[in-house]
C-alpha cells in the first residue's frame, strides 16, 4: 500500500481508469465478435470508427486495429 497521499490519489485513479478501459474493451470485443457472426456491410462502419477511437485513446495498438479491420473486411468479402 502507498503511503504517500498523492501515490493512494493516483491508485484511486488508476483503478477507475483501468475499470473504465476494460468497460471499453469488452464492448470492443463483442462489437468484433458480433461482426465476425454476421459480416455485413451495415456492422462494418460502426466497428472500424469504434476500433480507430480505441487507438486513438491507446486502449489498443494501431497495427492491431489494423490486422482486426483487414481480417473482418476479408470476411465481408467471402
Amino acid at each position: 500500500m502507498p503511503l504517500l497521499k498523492q501515490a493512494k490519489k493516483k491508485m484511486r485513479h488508476d483503478r477507475r481508469i483501468t475499470a473504465f478501459n476494460s468497460k471499453k474493451k469488452i464492448a470492443l470485443k463483442k462489437m468484433v465478435k458480433q461482426m465476425r457472426k454476421v459480416p455485413s456491410a451495415k456492422n462494418l462502419t460502426p466497428v472500424f470508427s469504434a476500433l480507430d477511437k480505441a487507438v486513438k485513446t491507446h486502449l489498443i495498438h494501431k497495427n492491431k486495429a489494423n490486422r482486426l479491420k483487414s481480417r473482418l473486411s476479408k470476411t465481408l468479402s467471402k
